[in-house]
């Protein structure tokens, strides 16, 4: 019974294994083939002569919508064109720079200043915004809308707002433009930024005329063409938002290739488009009822994507003024910053503009101790070493029982093969009188299994930190790892980067030669730990758990190095916690002599 249930345990982790290299590598790579071929694609469709769209964009039963998609100038050959194409007033804060194009009154230029492309410090910071006509357009928009058959002449994509001169938005010194439509109606924004990623803004309409006007305030965030993703199954990339009752919406890019728009009534919430680490979302008064929606559509021959929301109408008469009021977040996905977005505006779920997953209640609680730990030491290789001792601490009883369970069965296993060599042709009565002797001996065969299982959950969540928090991004440990949320990038192949050769452009086997250090540490732990116990008396499931290590070593190869240094101290701390446990209960360790015994060349078959 215990050597069936060992092998089902190898065979259900291999099969974890085929899957997880399936959703986290294999598919991965055949998606950025996908992307890569679509670029090549949109690139020599983009020397086509370009498409220019002026018109809005209404739902089909007339009523009032957010505009669509808008190119407002001829697609520029750098991002550099693309802004000098009109006039701007500058951003400057600690974290961004930037500036807001006058012609449209948009946020379509921004960059992060502590954030740059990789790990070498002279690479180029990370571009969030870029305006219409760049390579890659993706910015905010906000203002006014009619209902259809309106003459009220509205500030669109081409209008030219005015600004003081000299003007600069910085946290200290707010920005307010002005437009003038001619028929009585004074338009008036103001752009706020503070010392991280939000903006607010607010929109003003006085009316000096003598008719009414009725406006409906919107805000958007619209990007041009198809932008390159990771591809990973368990990262959500594309249109995200939380609209009330509705609760979190997630949309990728590729499904909302042909989908018809995603509509959500709601009061207050959020929405926007998310990178893995990046984000732009408008986000309401969270008081107000709006209209929210995510759609696509193509503008020439480039897909666009929005996420755009709509409020009530609002009559501004004669003498009168109206105003709305909306924010947008556009920056690094910093768990406390956004965290703090939520207290400080009531942001409804703002938190979830991070993808913690499915095991939320496990993967941000971790996450904050890491990070807390890492304040500490200040290095987050060590914080992860550290909460590795601390989680082993507390599942320290709960695998106590395991172990000692374990240390039993190790115990009996004498009388085990006794049971099997006196019932040798009747497979019935030999689990029949090994489960005898387990009841005998008040043993209970599962808890060998515990500390598999509460192993996994732990590891997904920590895979999940190392994946998508921010502050995980190009975290340094020691030595060679420079990135702990990427792979170990040496490899044995090369001798760890003696001989000047990349394995990797290797046809078919490129991949699979990618070997570094810390894995091949992680799997000499996995099989020294597997080595503390006899080896199996069957030839199969010693041929299976043989394999395992090395398995794993190829399979985490491709996983963060974070991660892996994770699995190799976990694995050491196992090896010592079952190690004293067994000792304590005078079981002897054979675990030297089963690794001689590895290396020991076989005795042939007699007869």
């Amino acid at each position: 019974m215990t050597d069936n249930r060992n092998m089902f345990i190898a065979i259900g982790l291999s099969l974890a294994i085929l899957i997880g290299w399936q959703y986290f590598y294999a598919l991965p790579q055949a998606e950025k083939q996908r992307q890569v071929q679509a670029q090549q694609q949109a690139a020599q469709q983009s020397q086509t002569p370009p498409v220019t769209a002026s018109e809005t964009t209404t739902q089909p039963d007339a009523a009032p919508s957010a505009p669509g998609a808008q190119q407002t100038a001829p697609r520029a050959a750098t991002r550099a064109q693309a802004l000098a194409a009109s006039p701007r007033v500058l951003i400057e804060t600690p974290r961004v720079k930037g500036s807001i194009s006058l012609r449209g009154a948009r946020a379509d230029d921004l960059s992060l200043s502590d954030y740059r492309e990789t790990v070498d410090p002279k690479s180029p910071n990370i571009v969030l915004l870029s305006p219409s006509g760049a390579p890659e357009p993706f910015y905010a928009e906000f203002g006014w809308t009619a209902a259809p058959g309106s003459n009220v002449a509205l500030p669109g994509p081409d209008t030219l707002w005015t600004a003081e001169a000299g003007a600069k938005l910085t946290p200290a010194t707010p920005l307010t433009v002005t437009y003038d439509n001619g028929q009585g109606l004074l338009f008036k924004r103001t752009f706020t930024i503070d010392d991280h990623y939000m903006f607010t803004v607010k929109d003003e309409v006085e009316n000096k005329g003598t008719a009414p006007a009725t406006l409906y305030p919107y805000a958007l965030v619209s990007r041009h063409g198809m932008p390159h993703t990771q591809g990973f199954y368990i990262l959500h990339e594309g249109l995200i938002g939380v609209m009330g009752d509705h609760g979190l919406q997630e949309i990728t890019y590729a499904k909302m290739d042909d989908a018809k728009p995603a509509t959500f009534k709601a009061t207050g919430g959020w929405l926007g488009i998310t990178d893995k680490y990046w984000a732009a979302t408008v986000i309401p008064d969270q008081k107000v009822a709006v209209d929210s929606r995510f759609s696509s559509s193509m503008l020439g021959q480039t897909r666009t994507f929005q996420a755009d929301y709509l409020a009530a109408a609002q009559t501004v008469a004669p003498g009168a003024s109206i105003a709305s009021q909306s924010r947008l977040f556009a920056g690094a996905k910093e768990v406390a910053v956004v965290d703090g977005y939520e207290k400080q505006y009531g942001i409804d779920r703002f938190d979830l503009l991070i993808d913690w997953g499915w095991f939320y209640f496990i993967t941000k609680p971790l996450f904050l101790v890491i990070d807390w730990i890492y304040k500490l030491v200040g290095n987050f290789g060590v914080a992860i070493l550290i909460v590795t001792v601390l989680l082993k601490g507390l599942f320290f009883p709960l695998a106590s029982k395991s172990y000692a369970s374990m240390a039993k069965m190790k115990a009996l296993q004498p009388e085990m093969v006794a049971i099997r060599e006196r019932y040798a042709d009747d497979k019935v009565k030999q689990q029949q009188a090994t489960m005898e002797l387990y009841k005998k001996e008040k043993i209970n065969p599962v808890a060998g299994c515990l500390p598999i299982v509460i192993q996994i959950p732990v590891f997904f969540a920590l895979y999940k930190v190392l994946f998508v928090t921010i502050e995980m991004r190009q975290a340094p440990f020691f030595g060679w790892i420079r990135d702990l949320s990427a792979p170990d990038p040496t490899t044995v192949f090369n001798l760890f980067g003696l001989i000047p050769w990349d394995p990797s452009v290797v046809p078919v086997l490129g991949p699979y030669m990618m070997l570094g250090a810390w894995p091949l540490i992680m799997g000499v732990t996995m099989w020294v730990q597997m080595k503390l116990n006899p080896a199996p008396p069957d030839p199969t499931q010693q041929m299976i758990f043989n394999y395992m290590p090395i398995i794993f070593t190829f399979m985490l190869a491709h996983f963060a190095a974070g991660l892996v240094i994770y699995w190799a101290w976990n694995n050491t701390l196992s090896v010592l916690q079952q190690a004293a446990i067994m000792k304590r209960h005078g079981v002897r360790i054979e675990l030297w002599d089963n690794i001689r015994g590895a290396f020991r060349k076989k005795a042939p078959a007699k007869g």
